[in-house]
């Protein structure tokens, strides 16, 4: 019984041995799916900010080719008179 007594530990050791790296495969895929799920997301995010910021420019564009004559003269006279006013 001494003899089995002994190998008991050593299988146990071994089968721990191999649920812990088991584990840990599983740990690591699991964090690369969702490493990956992340920089896909945050790749998205960027298109989406770039299309965004276009679309700013373009109203840009857009507001300053149709107001530029009347009403940005007007918006800049109203500045300076509030300004000497209040100082």
């Amino acid at each position: 019984m001494d003899g089995h007594n002994s190998e008991d530990p050593q299988q146990g050791a071994a089968d721990m041995t191999v649920f812990v790296q088991n584990l840990l495969q599983q740990m690591q895929s699991r964090f690369q799916t969702m490493s990956e799920s992340i920089v896909s997301k945050i790749d998205d995010m960027g298109s989406r900010i770039d299309e965004l910021e276009q679309s700013i420019n373009d109203l840009r564009t857009e507001m300053g080719v149709e107001s530029s004559p009347s009403s940005l003269p007007k918006a800049e006279e109203t500045k300076p008179a509030d300004g000497p006013a209040t100082s």
